[in-house]
């Protein structure tokens, strides 16, 4: 049996897939104080429902929010940084854009190390090697100083470290030494890749977040082991899976180990519904996240921002907004309603959850208009209070001159416009036709508001799967192990040739294959195409993304290819600039910045079953209200569907000719 485990903002979410394709699923209130309490009670809850034991469990997924909200609330390990002589502020400097265009006052984060940890490494590196060496000798009376200051965690960042690695692994060594069991991130073994801000940046991220999610998961692996569960593998950002211990080593690869859990749900979703190019969105209680499925894949960068703080790291390209059920409706200095990004979360959770929450929220305004059954039970036995819903929205209401079905009304028309924009920010800005893809909603508020963000945007069919309401815990169910190595190699006129680029390539794949990658051996064995007994559709093993520019350019476009041809490449970087920029430059020259090699392990084989036997089970007409196991799916009038083989739910427009039902039903 296949467990997996994604702690969200609101509820907690446990997936059993036994060995005949059954799956079991739970949703528990997420215990912010404690997420370990949280996880084990929601797979307690799911062996229960399952009839099973903790030893009938050989594989336990889980993703998690640790990181992310340390992150979001700025806790983290007292965090010392050793850099170059003449670059300790760099982390402070950062780039030039201000945090917000039009408010000038408005400030970055501050730094996650001060001023006084912050110490300079008597070396310096340019790209073809030392030009000051870092001998031993100056290197321990470093390291003493540092040693000193009594930090909890030590984050290197050296000048050209990812091309000459030599004088970060000499301080890792004397940093070991003089100060064992102290945490280290070094940015070579970090991040790999050049601009040395982001790369500082996200090492000194790494080392703050690492003490605090390493001790959250190495308790989680002991009450597991004590609970006879097998020990859990983590998500990264990328959506692979990772060890425990190298998850606890490195935080900074699971500040997006949440969201990275649904895509892969919804890459199984649309495989079984034969789908290539879908359009996702996953609506929980606290946030809305966002990716696009072309061609059976979703694109990755490693060029991103996670709470203002760049984040250097290959991720599953997501867009996150402030739009979830447990969004909290309010009226802003000008009278106008606004929706989030603050959320009721779990404790108290939105009004009509009955546990002394008293603002009104999303949840709140669809129960009111009838999208949600009034007799719904959720998570941990909860009940939906209609009258403390109708308090809040009242309330709201009074202070914006409405009425309470109006005040509802308009608050699920913002957060809906608000999820409208996140999702034309990664289509239409990005040269993507919505139209021409389907609109998968998923979540457990996510399909509440599916058929209305297909109609802003012209989508013709939406596909909500049976499992929306848990599908991030599916996802790391159905996921594989992976590792990933980057190398920034700066190629350009004749240097950008085949034999350079082939040999780069197979070198980063056989160090991501190996145990210097941080953890055991992907070996030919582990390391293979793998078949999901559901589907013929076979996965590759690796993937290689080549980063590419024109050369005067400040930032790269990411470019997937097997090929190592230099024409090919160019090629396809000129189309990818085309469908992002609107135009390509003939006579530009191109330069290959980054080679970034990614390896998969076996995934689990499972064997899915659907809800009924091969057929269409029901045909739905709007308006209605569907119960799914862990979510609720409102069809509007002008729509209508059925289920497929596996159970997911097909929504259309109705032709106009056909007239919708009066009257919603349940």
């Amino acid at each position: 049996m296949i467990l997996g485990v994604d702690v969200g903002g609101t509820f907690t979410d446990a997936v059993l897939v036994g060995k005949d394709g059954v799956i079991h699923s739970v949703k528990v209130p997420t215990t912010p104080a404690d997420e370990a309490r949280g996880v084990l009670a929601a797979v307690g809850a799911v062996l229960a429902r399952a009839g099973a034991e903790p030893g009938d469990v050989t594989g336990f997924a889980h993703g998690m929010t640790v990181a992310t909200n340390a992150l979001l609330q700025g806790r983290g390990a007292r965090t010392a940084l050793i850099a170059t002589a003449g670059f300790t502020d760099v982390i402070e400097l950062g780039r030039q854009a201000r945090a917000h265009l039009y408010r000038l006052c408005e400030a970055a984060p501050a730094p996650l190390v001060g001023e006084e940890l912050r110490f300079a490494a008597p070396e310096r590196c340019g790209p073809d090697g030392p030009l000051v060496t870092l001998d031993p000798e100056p290197a321990r009376a470093l390291i003493e100083r540092v040693a000193g200051a009594r930090p909890e965690a030590v984050a290197v960042a050296l000048l050209h470290s990812y091309a000459h690695p030599e004088h970060e692994r000499l301080l890792a060594r004397e940093l070991d030494r003089q100060a064992p069991g102290m945490h280290v991130s070094i940015s070579s073994e970090v991040v790999g890749t050049f601009r040395e801000y982001e790369r500082t940046a996200t090492t000194v991220l790494d080392a703050a977040l690492s003490p605090l999610v390493g001790s959250y998961l190495r308790r989680l692996a002991s009450e597991s082991s004590a609970q006879g569960l097998a020990e859990p593998e983590i998500m990264q950002s990328s959506g692979g899976l990772t060890s425990t211990a190298r998850a606890a080593s490195h935080a900074a690869l699971t500040v997006l180990s949440g969201p990275a859990g649904g895509v892969g749900g919804a890459l199984l979703v649309a495989e079984l519904a034969g789908m290539e190019n879908v359009l996702c969105f996953d609506m929980g209680g606290t946030s809305c996240d966002v990716c696009v499925i072309t061609a059976g894949q979703v694109a990755e960068t490693a060029q991103r921002t996670v709470a203002g703080r760049p984040l250097a790291l290959p991720a599953l390209d997501i867009h996150t907004v402030g739009a979830g059920g447990g969004s909290i409706a309010w009226r802003d200095a000008g009278g106008a309603l606004r929706v989030g990004p603050e959320s009721a979360g779990a404790a108290p959770g939105p009004a009509c959850y009955g546990q002394g929450g008293e603002r009104a929220t999303v949840t709140d305004a669809n129960l009111l208009l009838g999208r949600l059954p009034r007799d719904a039970r959720l998570a941990g036995g909860l009940t939906l209070d209609r009258g403390a819903a109708e308090r809040a929205v009242a309330a709201l209401a009074s202070e914006l001159g409405l009425e309470t079905d109006e005040c509802a009304a308009g608050i699920v028309r913002v957060a809906e416009a608000e999820m409208c924009r996140a999702l034309r920010v990664m289509t239409v800005e990005r040269g993507i036709d919505p139209r021409a893809y389907a609109l998968m909603p998923f979540g457990g508020a996510g399909p509440l508001h599916a058929c209305a963000l297909a109609d802003e945007l012209g989508i013709a069919l939406v596909l909500c799967p049976r499992t929306s309401g848990v599908l991030c815990a599916l996802g790391l169910a159905a996921a594989a192990p992976r590792r990933d190595v980057s190398r920034t190699v700066m190629l350009r006129g004749d240097a950008f040739a085949q034999a350079a680029i082939a040999g780069a390539r197979e070198e980063l794949l056989a160090l991501a294959r190996s145990a210097e990658s941080g953890e055991g051996s992907l070996d030919d064995d582990s390391v293979r195409a793998h078949t999901r007994t559901h589907t013929s559709t076979t996965q590759k093993d690796n993937r290689t993304i080549y980063e590419l520019r024109y050369r005067g350019q400040s930032y790269e476009l990411p470019v997937e290819s097997e090929s190592t041809d230099p024409d090919e490449l160019r090629e396809a970087f000129a189309r990818a600039h085309e469908q992002r920029y609107g135009y390509r430059d003939e006579d530009g020259e191109v330069e290959l910045v980054t080679i970034r090699a990614s390896v998969w392990g076996a995934a689990p084989e499972l064997s899915l079953r659907g809800a009924g036997g091969g057929e269409s089970q029901a045909r739905i007409e709007g308006p209605a209200v569907l119960a799914l196991p862990e979510a609720t799916l409102y069809v509007p009038p002008g729509w209508s569907g059925e289920e497929d083989e596996w159970g997911a739910v097909h929504l259309h427009p109705v032709s106009r000719w056909e007239e919708p039902q009066a009257g919603p039903r349940t």
